[in-house]
């Protein structure tokens, strides 16, 4: 079961079809959808959490919380819209292509993918590259 939530006034658009496309893409990598609640929220929510839980003190993108259970992927996704608005300008793309960028990376990251060398960096940016264009729907 996947769910949206805000703690901003951010409204995901087309959540049936983003849901779809994240099941989906679950299934591709051989788990099994378990429960995922995304929060979207601004950089000062999720600034808290980076330096509660992690303590980071940094601004970031996305925070995700793996409760998985071998291949049963559950999971809290924290995602900040203001860092996504801002990303977006600067890679040069729009808002929604972003944001789809960054729900598939938290889903990749319970999926074991990981991101701090630099060909941990390059498989996630392909694998997310690849989920994007398995959209069907924008």
């Amino acid at each position: 079961m996947i769910e949206f939530y805000s703690e901003n006034n951010f409204k995901l658009n087309n959540t049936a079809e983003v849901s779809n496309w994240i099941s989906s893409q679950i299934s591709q990598r051989g788990f099994e959808e378990g429960e995922l609640v995304f929060i979207f929220c601004d950089d000062d929510y999720l600034h808290k959490l980076n330096v509660q839980f992690l303590d980071h003190d940094t601004l970031t993108d996305i925070i995700t919380f793996d409760n998985s259970l071998g291949k049963l992927i559950n999971g809290e996704i924290y995602i900040s819209t203001e860092r996504v608005s801002e990303n977006a300008t600067e890679f040069d793309t729009d808002f929604t292509t972003e944001l789809h960028r960054v729900l598939i990376h938290g889903i990749l990251h319970l999926c074991g993918f990981k991101d701090k060398t630099t060909g941990e960096s390059k498989a996630m940016r392909n694998a997310e590259n690849e989920a994007l264009n398995n959209r069907n729907f924008v």
